[in-house]
Formats: structure tokens, sequence, C-alpha cells
């Protein structure tokens, strides 16, 4: 069956569907997107040392986006500059470091488009492996983190009181983000993985009453995406990380009744 290209590139994006749904949840709570710029965006450092290193493009991109992550908590804790103004140094100046890296490294060719927007139709048997397997290990710590995380998204200050340990969870949900955006890189890129784990959590959103739920319907609207996204894709001969993005957004629209039509029949549905 994972003999054909289409195939692995539909099971690979539907497992990175399953685990972003859950993560976009708490980046949507949690007025996170920015960060996942920076992780996203810190990857590119990660792919130029693994060359350097000759590491697992994955481990080199999961090392800089905990290290991120963890200077992100520390210069927090100095308190002299604000969040966003934080994220905005490391990621611009992870990005323009991995840039440079490349550059320097004149003896390796880097497919830098590749990296960037992603090659789902190029996915191995092995990269379908650490995808699932990546992403079990991503639910199962989440699924244990669920409650004290939740609940330092809804009140840090109770969650504090309730002995939740809110700063450790913040911290292990980061790596989490870290080990998404490494096992991401190959399928959509660099560039669009922050994408992946947004709109399909604010899609899910619309369908759902319970945060439980919601990361249910977010994963489910991210499946959706995947297979709407390599199916036009296929049909367009269009790039494949951005039509996934693109069914991603549709679905989006449609979830919201952006659309005069969905709305009119929704109108009449409701009258009859």
């Amino acid at each position: 069956m994972l003999d054909d290209f289409f195939t692995r590139a539909l099971v690979a994006g539907i497992g990175l569907a399953l685990v972003a749904g859950p993560l976009g949840c708490f980046v949507v709570w949690r007025r996170m997107a920015y960060f996942g710029d920076t992780m996203a965006h810190s990857a590119l450092l990660g792919v130029a040392l693994a060359f350097l290193l000759q590491l697992e493009l994955t481990a080199g991109v999961f090392i800089v986006a905990g290290i991120a992550s963890l200077a992100l908590v520390l210069l927090q804790r100095k308190g002299t500059l604000s969040t966003d103004a934080l994220l905005g140094i490391l990621s611009h100046s992870t990005l323009a470091l991995g840039l440079v890296m490349i550059a320097f490294m004149s003896w390796i060719r880097i497919d830098l488009m590749g990296f960037l927007f992603g090659d789902i139709l190029a996915v191995s048997r092995f990269d379908i492996a650490v995808i699932y397997a990546g992403g079990a290990v991503v639910l199962a710590v989440l699924a244990w983190l669920w409650r004290p995380l939740f609940a330092a998204t809804v009140n840090i200050e109770i969650a504090e009181a309730e002995g939740l340990k809110p700063e450790r969870a913040e911290f292990v949900f980061m790596l989490l983000m870290a080990a998404m955006i490494a096992i991401a890189m190959k399928i959509v890129g660099i560039l669009l993985i922050t994408s992946l784990l947004i709109i399909p959590a604010a899609a899910g959103r619309r369908f759902a009453s319970t945060p439980e739920t919601m990361a249910i319907s977010a994963s489910l609207c991210g499946v959706a995406a995947v297979a709407g996204g390599l199916t036009a894709s296929l049909h367009f001969d269009t790039p494949s990380g951005p039509s996934i993005v693109v069914a991603a957004l549709l679905i989006f629209l449609v979830s919201v009744g952006s659309f005069p039509v969905l709305r009119r029949v929704m109108g009449r549905s409701h009258g009859a």
C-alpha cells in the first residue's frame, strides 16, 4: 500500500494533522501564534546545524527549537523586554543565522525551497514511522499535561494555587511544539507549519462545545485539509504544502459561514 507516493503522502499528512490539532488548540487559546512562527523559523538553523554536525534533520531541528524555547523562558524571567519583542528577536535572529550558516557551507547543496515549503510527496516509509512514533509520544505527553496546561491557560494564578506547576507545563508544551515542528518540517515546510497548527484549530472551534471536542474537531479539520489539499495538488499540479494550507483556509471559511451561499442554505434549513 505504501509503495504509491500519493498514499504515503496521505498517510503522513493524516498522522501530522492528528497531532497538530490538539497542539494547535493550545496555540489558539494561549494566543501563541507568534511563538509558533519563532519555533518554525528556528527550524532552518536546526537544518544548518544538522548538516554541519552530520545529525539527522529531525534531531537537529528539535535541538535548536528546544534551545530557543529555553532561551525564551530564561529571558522572560529577567523581564527586561516584553514577550513579543523577545519572540521577534529569536524568530528573526535564528532564521538569519540559519541562512548565514547555510551560505558558508558551500560544499553542501541544500534545497532551501524544499525546507521552506516542504515536499510531502517525497516522504518515505521511514518518515511515516517517525511521524507516527513521534506523534504518539507528543499526544501521550499532551494528554498527561492537559489539566495543568489548560488550567494555566485559563488562569495561571489559580493553577499555581492548586499546585499544578503551570511553569513546568508551559515549558513542556514548548518542547512538544518543538517536536511537532521537527516532525512537520519535511511535509509542509518551515514557513507553513504555523498555518497547519492554527487554521484547523480555529475552524474546529466552530464545531465544538468543550475543549476536548475542539481538539478532536481540529484534528478532523486537519485531516480533511490534508486529503483535500493533496487531491487538489494532484489534479491541478500545484505545490502540495501550500495546497494543504489553502484547503485548511477553505474549511475555516466554511466553518465561520463566510460564503453567502452557505449562509442562505443555513437560513433556509433553520426556517424549515
